[in-house]
């Protein structure tokens, strides 16, 4: 169906738009926010934090996009699972919204203490809290909420066999390991090299699922729906 050809082009294209931006906001922050807190350097680093987070909401958008293009198909096989996938990228996308305005928070408190606007006791306190808030939305969402919303979505893939079921299953473990480290980060167990490994699956397996879908597209099968 030729509908489903341009939705595989746009997902595709939306998955490496969220990697890609995902990349450059980690470039463009680079050690600013690197405790102690430097308000200073904060402050004077304003241009690539803003665009920071204008990256961030990119990837917040796309993250919305992706679940919103791929209801419909989902839904051919299971409504409840196509509609949970698309509840979690809906979380996902606020988490990181939460995540850029926490940023945003830090970078004017920065700005106050350069200005001397409040008493200078409040400010490590405030943009600890405020670092902490951004770090824990921003790994919740894209770790957690990125596995969990994986899980229906190559589950579903690999009963309708849109792409290739060795495609869907790479995603399917994928999305498990980056669930396993966004859980592990919960207990602050995700800081050695071999559970950042943990990451790494999912972000190869996007990348070859994005290219598949803009290049060979879904294939083309008709399929009962399982639940409404």
């Amino acid at each position: 169906m030729e509908s489903y050809r341009k939705t595989g082009i746009i997902v595709g294209l939306l998955f490496i738009i969220a990697t890609v931006t995902a990349i450059l906001t980690i470039v463009f922050l680079g050690s600013t926010l690197e405790i102690p807190l430097d308000f200073t350097v904060i402050s004077a680093n304003e241009f690539p934090v803003v665009i920071s987070v204008v990256f961030w909401l990119i990837l917040a958008v796309s993250v919305m996009g992706i679940g919103a293009m791929m209801y419909p198909i989902l839904k051919k096989y299971h409504g409840g699972l196509a509609m949970s996938y698309v509840v979690l990228r809906l979380t996902e996308s606020v988490l990181i919204i939460i995540a850029s305005i926490s940023i945003l928070s830090l970078l004017t408190l920065s700005q106050d203490y350069v200005a001397g606007t409040l008493d200078i006791s409040f400010y490590q306190p405030l943009g600890s809290l405020l670092l902490a808030l951004q770090n824990w939305s921003f790994d919740i969402g894209t770790l957690i909420f990125l596995g969990l919303g994986g899980l229906p979505l190559y589950y579903t893939l690999y009963q309708l066999k849109l792409v290739p079921r060795s495609l869907s299953l790479w995603g399917l473990i994928g999305a498990s390991c980056v669930l396993l480290y966004g859980l592990l980060s919960l207990f602050g167990s995700a800081d050695s090299m071999i559970v950042n490994l943990l990451a790494l699956p999912i972000a190869v397996q996007e990348m070859v699922f994005a290219v598949w879908i803009i290049f060979k597209g879904f294939n083309q099968m008709e399929t009962k729906s399982k639940s409404v």
